[in-house]
């Protein structure tokens, strides 16, 4: 396709030649209005003129007769000017007046009428037009008032001369505009067009040019980098999960497949075969495990987060407490929760999951580093409450806590700090919280608690009273 058949079938072309149209009509019936009042208020003017020529003669006529009448004729029809006079007798012979001649029974009429003529000093020339008034006197005479046509017919010439130029104008510039408009346009679309088939390659890291005028173009190829951006973190995500799930799910698999074989070789009677499979069940458990939270993580970041419902966070913390108090106290945690009434919305066994991770991590990491003899246990604590437009679900613990370094790295899939490797888990813990945080509008915060880690859930509150009328004043359970 040629540059001018790209140009013409753009939409802002297009839509340039549609304004053009309907600028031109509008253009057109202005000018034509302006025409036709003109004509209008011309036309007026003479009807009064003449009117007033012909009160004034036949007043004339009133009061000294033919004579006078036709001498006021002869001396008005030598005036310089476009007046008309022609006084006729009932035979239709000219007695005064500077009309030549006329269309055959003219005069035979009576009233206003708009008819051909030539003055008396023309009669070699080409007629003209006038508007006239014929009437009849008393004693059967007839007369004749006029005024020359010429002077409409000039101004209606100038507005039709200048109707044309404006129009030719008009189309000339719109024209040109639509050109200029559609070339701009179809420079952007065609950087744009560009772009995408980089992308479409496979280059995600191409984005779409933006200009600075913040025009709808721009504010589309804004959305759409955005767009790229997300596409781009799920990708660059999808790969790292593909990449961490073949290295971090290689060694449990390679260990189950080792103790089959180790069973199938070593193993002399049934207790040995039972032994190998009740451990090749506890590492089969704690695939799945990893599996389910890797389902529950791309679901929540895809935005399937299930039913939501309104419900109170301080009832999720309380409830997480009570699952996890016992656990605590077997690794020699205190696990405490202090709550107050925190309405909010969304799905709930989502936040309890995320909640959960969080209590699991502390119990697994919140040891202090240095115990200290006939010490009270260390605690943990669990924390629900509403600051400002927010609800706050916040696990604190007195662990070596996460280097500030290191803090956003933590709560991406798989990733384990050097100080957790030689215990058990997965890092997908706080994946999934990040990611239930983000399904619900809100984020994870890691902060530090001096000594130890704060990790908080934060998601917008419930407008008004939510659940209705609920005690503020914080429930504290100790362990």
């Amino acid at each position: 396709m040629t540059a001018f058949g790209k140009l013409i079938r753009t939409t802002a072309f297009r839509l340039t030649l549609v304004y053009l149209l309907l600028f031109a009509l509008f253009a057109a019936s202005l000018l034509g209005f302006f025409a036709w009042n003109t004509r209008r208020m011309i036309t007026e003017q003479i009807t009064t003129t003449v009117n007033a020529e012909f009160d004034d003669l036949t007043g004339l006529f009133n009061r000294r007769g033919l004579r006078g009448v036709s001498f006021a004729i002869e001396n008005r029809a030598l005036r310089p000017g476009a007046n008309l006079y022609l006084l006729v007798t009932p035979a239709g012979q000219a007695v005064a007046g500077n009309v030549g001649a006329l269309p055959p029974g003219t005069m035979a009429g009576s009233g206003w009428l708009e008819t051909a003529y030539q003055r008396l000093e023309e009669q070699d020339k080409a007629p003209h037009r006038a508007l006239v008034r014929i009437s009849e006197l008393s004693n059967g005479f007839r007369l004749l008032i006029g005024r020359d046509l010429d002077e409409r017919r000039r101004i209606f010439g100038i507005v039709a001369k200048a109707a044309q130029w404006s129009m030719l104008v008009v189309i000339v510039l719109g024209l040109a505009a639509g050109v200029f408009v559609g070339r701009r346009v179809l420079r952007r679309i065609d950087a744009m067009t560009g772009t995408t088939r980089r992308i479409m390659e496979g280059d995600l890291s191409e984005r779409l040019p933006v200009g600075r005028s913040g025009d709808e173009l721009d504010r589309l190829a804004d959305n759409l980098n955005l767009m790229l951006d997300r596409i781009e973190a799920l990708m660059m995500g999808l790969k790292e999960v593909s990449d961490n799930i073949a290295h971090d799910l290689k060694t449990p698999l390679t260990r189950m497949r080792n103790r089959a074989e180790e069973a199938l070789a070593m193993s002399r009677d049934e207790t040995d075969y039972r032994a190998a499979l009740e451990r090749t069940i506890e590492e089969s458990d704690g695939l799945i495990r990893t599996f389910n939270a890797l389902l529950m993580i791309a679901r929540a970041e895809s935005g399937q987060g299930g039913t939501t419902e309104d419900f109170d966070a301080a009832d999720v913390a309380n409830g997480i407490h009570e699952l996890y108090e016992p656990l605590a106290e077997d690794n020699g945690l205190a696990l405490r929760v202090e709550t107050a009434s925190a309405p909010l919305r969304g799905n709930r066994e989502l936040v309890s999951q995320a909640l959960a991770n969080l209590v699991e991590n502390a119990i697994k990491y919140g040891k202090p580093t240095q115990a200290t003899p006939d010490a009270a246990p260390p605690s943990i604590l669990i924390e629900a409450r509403r600051d400002g437009n927010s609800v706050l679900l916040s696990v604190t613990d007195h662990g070596p806590g996460i280097p500030e370094a290191d803090r956003k790295r933590s709560t991406e899939r798989f990733v384990r700090l050097e100080a957790s490797r030689t215990l058990p888990g997965s890092g997908l813990g706080l994946s999934l919280a990040s990611a239930v945080a983000k399904l619900h509008r809100g984020e994870l915060r890691l902060d530090d608690a001096g000594p130890g880690l704060r990790a908080t859930l934060a998601f917008p509150a419930l407008s008004g009273e939510g659940l209705g009328e609920q005690s503020s004043q914080p429930e504290t359970h100790p362990a």
